[in-house]
């Protein structure tokens, strides 16, 4: 079984990439860093290298495997079928776990914009984020890919802005920047390391546009361009808008800011501007939610053609929308969003945020060291790209902690079954 007609065109993968690496998390960031001064801008140099790296490499890989699944499918091309599967697994899981914590974040973004009263009318906004994006999905990739481009162009565009004139006005009048070592006690090594694991979550996602491959024109072409224009534009905004909103907004009041953008444009044109970059977080929030949707449909479809996943989940409409996936992802998500809201908010949130960390980072591991694997005629060059976003891959995993990696391996885990009862089918097919 195929995914049906190949829908999606260049500017719409690109926007894909860009618009699933800056999400809301952006908008947050700036906050995150301050403590750390101008040395958070080594943990912006070692992340832009590693995920440049790593575009390389899934650049790469879809030109080799052009297919619907992306990690998956290179994984399983390189290491079989039992690899192939707890990828897919754990991507699929991580997506749907994301997107809970999206739709959260967009109802804590539309909060800003139209305040409401309690935590059920953020829950209503947050399910109606969900299905609205289910919905356009269900609709068909063709208008996914409106969403996406659109919601790409209105999140940076606000951006682009703010990285212009503030870069204009720090030359006319240059402010106070922050020291390299905020705090005397910390060495600049441990800053970097710190903030690069701060850093590396701005640009997760840029593996988009292979997992959408089968959806595509001109595959072969057009997934590792999209993959490698894309990862630049989001790498190059994100530092930009990060650096300007630091030099811009004292250290003291960014590091409490809940909007450090806002804060940053209001310097620049007065409060009422700042309310266009709280409608562009509730934009960015949404687009990524879009481009995310998306991606829980395409690996749960490619995994389930290859026999690997239950067949409901290769079915695809007539417009070739895999809307079982899709369904079964969104209801997941959905209940995960109400347990949010429940008294354990905090806990299941951050249970949420670790199982899609750890479940996002490991095909990149797999996924450099199966370029090594399946490149026949490796050049010096092609190695090294490999060897480099192997080890950065492996050290972000391991950076992530303890408990990110126990939650990894209990995720793995629990798809075991999943792996066996499958394999226990597909051999009971396979003798009748």
């Amino acid at each position: 079984m195929s995914i049906a007609p190949r829908q999606l065109g260049f500017w719409t993968a690109v926007a894909l990439v860009v618009g699933n690496m800056i999400g809301s998390g952006l908008f947050l960031l700036p906050a995150a860093l301050a403590p750390y001064g101008s040395g958070s801008l080594l943990g912006w140099a070692i992340s832009g290298v590693g995920a440049v790296l790593l575009a390389l490499v899934f650049a790469r890989l879809g030109l080799m495997l052009p297919q619907t699944g992306g990690p998956y499918v290179f994984a399983r091309a390189a290491f079989g079928d039992a690899t192939g599967f707890l990828v897919a697994w754990g991507y699929w899981i991580a997506v749907w776990c994301g997107n809970a914590a999206i739709a959260i974040a967009f109802a804590g973004a539309m909060q800003k914009l139209l305040p409401y009263p309690s935590p059920r009318a953020a829950l209503v906004i947050a399910l109606a984020a969900i299905w609205t994006c289910t919905a356009f999905n269900l609709r068909g990739v063709t208008m996914a890919g409106r969403v996406q481009l659109v919601s790409t162009v209105l999140k940076l565009a606000p951006l682009a802005v703010l990285i212009v004139f503030g870069t204009l006005s720090y030359s006319l009048a240059p402010t106070d920047v922050p020291p390299l070592q905020p705090d005397p006690s910390m060495p600049l090594w441990q800053i970097a390391q710190q903030t690069a694991a701060l850093t590396l979550w701005a640009f997760l996602g840029l593996e988009s546009a292979t997992i959408a491959a089968g959806a595509m024109r001109d595959p072969a072409r057009t997934v590792p361009i999209a993959t490698l224009l894309g990862t630049a534009i989001a790498v190059i905004v994100t530092v930009a808008a990060c650096v300007v909103a630091m030099v811009l907004v004292p250290a003291a009041t960014l590091a409490q800011s809940g909007a450090p953008f806002v804060d940053a444009a209001s310097r620049l044109w007065g409060e009422r501007t700042g309310l266009m970059f709280a409608a562009a977080a509730a934009i960015a929030a949404f687009g990524t939610l879009n481009g995310w949707v998306l991606m829980q449909g395409q690996i749960a479809l490619a995994t389930a053609q290859d026999g690997l996943f239950p067949r409901a989940f290769a079915v695809i409409d007539a417009r070739g929308t895999p809307w079982f996936g899709l369904l079964t992802g969104s209801v997941l998500a959905s209940l995960l969003v109400m347990a949010n809201f429940n008294a354990q908010l905090v806990q299941v949130f951050t249970f949420a945020t670790l199982l899609s960390t750890a479940a996002t980072l490991v095909p990149y591991v797999l996924c450099a060291a199966a370029l090594l694997r399946l490149t026949t005629r490796r050049s010096a060059g092609i190695t090294l790209v490999c060897v480099l976003a192997l080890v950065y891959s492996l050290w972000a995993l391991w950076g992530t902690g303890a408990q990110t990696l126990a939650w990894g391996g209990v995720l793995f885990a629990c798809g075991l079954p999943v792996y066996i009862a499958m394999r226990l089918r597909r051999r009971a097919v396979a003798h009748t």
